[in-house]
């Protein structure tokens, strides 16, 4: 990971610009971190884009109804919520199922 000053950042932007297509680019003030620039293809890969993009009119709607049905599912004990470690053991089988070849 690079690490670039505001000061350098602001008078070498192109240059900025490329090291984070590359990498993430921490940015510092007075020595201390205060922001990162990262690639759009590696934002696209996080939550990033939840909070930036526009919502089709109806996807908060349509969300809140799936996640209360879910809970009501829950909460009949017509599923089960899972811990973090079989979540995360099973999210790996499904990604290795995927890529074949590939470990998660």
């Amino acid at each position: 990971m690079k690490i670039m000053s505001a000061r350098n950042a602001k008078n070498r932007f192109g240059e900025f610009l490329d090291s984070a297509r590359r990498e993430p680019v921490v940015v510092t003030k007075n020595d201390r971190p205060v922001g990162i620039m990262i690639s759009i293809e590696d934002a696209a890969d996080t939550l990033l884009p939840e909070f930036l993009l526009d919502k089709e009119p109806g996807y908060d709607g349509w969300l809140f109804d799936k996640v209360s049905a879910t809970l009501a599912r829950v909460d009949s004990g017509a599923t089960r919520l899972r811990g973090h470690d079989e979540a995360m053991t099973q999210l790996k089988e499904r990604l290795r199922a995927r890529v074949p070849g590939k470990t998660a």
